[in-house]
């Protein structure tokens, strides 16, 4: 790798998911002050709500919203006004 491309923080990060427990370790430049041990070795941790392990986009687990009978409720409530 190049010297002096990257910052001087540019290190390996733990980043866990607090919704569903996971973690993950990549490369980042985030400053925390948590910590957490892996496998023997301590990485500075980052939580996060959201992952790609608990979205519902991702994971499938997504509601699909019913627009048509929203838009039948509006119709029969409000109807046409322009009596």
């Amino acid at each position: 790798m190049k010297e002096g491309l990257h910052p001087e923080s540019y290190r390996l990060v733990a980043f866990k998911d607090m919704s569903n427990g996971d973690v993950f370790i990549t490369r980042s430049t985030i400053s925390t002050k948590d910590t957490i041990e892996i496998d023997g070795t301590t990485y500075p941790l980052a939580k996060m709500d959201i992952s790609n392990t608990s979205h519902p986009f991702y994971t499938g687990k997504s509601n699909l919203v019913d627009t048509a009978g929203r838009v039948d409720k509006f119709n029969s409530r409000y109807g046409n006004r322009k009596k």
